[in-house]
């Protein structure tokens, strides 16, 4: 018989906010089996790390947290209270086997379907047989772990997962491998998840999703997001609602007339185009053009003249001539994007680009990467400095460092990406996760902002 109560059992979750929510619902599933939940893998019997392995360094992110909890495992560092590692995540999900083949301190593996047999996993290391499965299903993709009444780690918002995989095959991307097709979550789940969102205090919360923009596209037959929005703006206590990670395609008249109209969806959108020629594009498999995106934009800052964009871009994919680059620089300093995240091409096994004739040097990647960071620094500089006097409401997150300043975002900065607005409290304390007004007075050199409140 299983103690469960005497197990301690730590979680680290890598890689991006669909993780976290993944390992959210995790450590509650282990919680309400009676696990003990601790926030350190140094006090762990347990140490379970949900991985990322979109692109190479999320790989090496992954396999440098496996390595440092083996050290623990066998007391490289003075201590061996830990005694079970488990792999899970985007890592495990594609290469299962090799992990457990090369990293003997893992004791088992499951991929991005397995999220709901955690606790059955762990209970299988106490079982008191050497006989336990090592790997699970592996199947990608699946969201049946997903709970509406889950433990929320940030503080301030909380992330929504409104969906599963990806409806788009890029050229360099693993996701549909890792992920699975594109699942839309049923609404009704959605919706009762944010109420308990909302119960528990939070009053901000950020939709994601590998593609939010088609959300409903294959369950309800057409795009279900403007509906959606309408729906979570009506739960009491919900004041403000993000949608990251969409995609021009999914961006129509319909979801910008909600977004321009319902007071509580912020004017924020997370587009990343990857390219800015039509050359690059193409091969890239991506649906975009110039012209399209070029259209969009403007649409969008016509319907909403106040909102803040952000994008990613991929350079050194292969076959990306200096002319192919130079035209991509030369439109990002006409789309002006507020944000922007550049990363250098990444060859991935089993996606179309990994065995394309010719493949960019990686010097010539990293030079590329500093040019975009170089070029996008004064459109970032000036898209700050043009809200210095302005007035905004701000959520905030934490308290600073220094114990002076509280840690906050207005409606133009979506959570771990973007900069931040540090807020002196003009009168009393600011709770955290409260909303105030907030009247921004300088910007600093990493584009965060300073304000006092109102």
């Amino acid at each position: 018989m299983i103690n469960r109560s005497d197990i301690s059992v730590s979680i680290i979750a890598l890689g991006c906010s669909k993780n976290l929510v993944d390992a959210e619902c995790m450590s509650t599933k282990l919680r309400e089996a009676g696990y003990k939940i601790s926030d350190s893998s140094d006090d762990s019997e347990v140490v379970i790390i949900n991985t990322c392995g979109f692109i190479e360094a999320a790989k090496k992110e992954g396999i440098d947290a496996i390595l440092r909890a083996g050290d623990l495992k066998y007391g490289f560092n003075g201590s061996r209270k830990l005694k079970h590692i488990i792999v899970t995540g985007c890592l495990s999900q594609r290469y299962p086997d090799d992990i457990l083949a090369q990293m003997p301190e893992v004791d088992i593996v499951l991929g991005t379907s397995d999220y709901g047999r955690i606790v059955e996993a762990v209970d299988s290391l106490y079982s008191g047989s050497e006989d336990y499965a090592k790997k699970y299903d592996c199947t990608p993709g699946g969201m049946s772990h997903l709970m509406s009444d889950r433990d929320i780690s940030t503080s301030g918002y909380a992330w929504l997962k409104i969906g599963e995989g990806c409806i788009h095959r890029c050229a360099f991307c693993a996701i549909p491998n890792i992920r699975g097709k594109f699942t839309s979550r049923p609404m009704e789940e959605i919706i009762d998840e944010a109420s308990h969102i909302a119960s528990k205090g939070f009053k901000e919360i950020v939709l994601t999703a590998q593609d939010t923009t088609n959300y409903g596209i294959e369950m309800y037959g057409k795009r279900m997001l403007p509906e959606l929005l309408g729906r979570l703006s009506k739960i009491d206590g919900i004041e403000a609602i993000r949608v990251l990670y969409g995609y021009m395609d999914g961006i129509d008249e319909e979801l910008l007339t909600v977004m321009k109209n319902n007071p509580k969806v912020v004017h924020y959108l997370d587009i990343p185009i990857q390219h800015g020629c039509d050359k690059i594009l193409k091969s890239m498999r991506r649906r975009d053009t110039v012209d399209i995106i070029t259209n969009k934009l403007n649409m969008i800052r016509e319907q909403i003249p106040d909102i803040i964009l952000r994008t990613t871009v991929l350079v050194g994919f292969p076959g990306e001539t200096e002319e192919d680059f130079e035209e991509l620089l030369s439109n990002l300093k006409k789309w002006k994007f507020d944000r922007l995240g550049c990363f250098a091409y990444s060859p991935e096994e089993d996606t179309p680009a990994f065995d394309m004739p010719d493949q960019v040097d990686e010097d010539v990647k990293k030079e590329r990467v500093k040019r975009v960071y170089e070029a996008q620094y004064p459109i970032s500089e000036a898209s700050s400095q043009k809200r210095v006097g302005s007035e905004v409401t701000v959520t905030i997150d934490s308290v600073a460092d220094d114990g002076i300043f509280y840690v906050g975002r207005s409606y133009g900065e979506a959570p771990d990406d973007d900069p931040v607005i540090y807020v002196a409290a003009s009168d009393g304390e600011l709770e955290i996760g409260g909303r105030y007004r907030v009247k921004i007075v300088e910007t600093r050199d990493s584009f965060d902002m300073t304000g006092v409140s109102l």
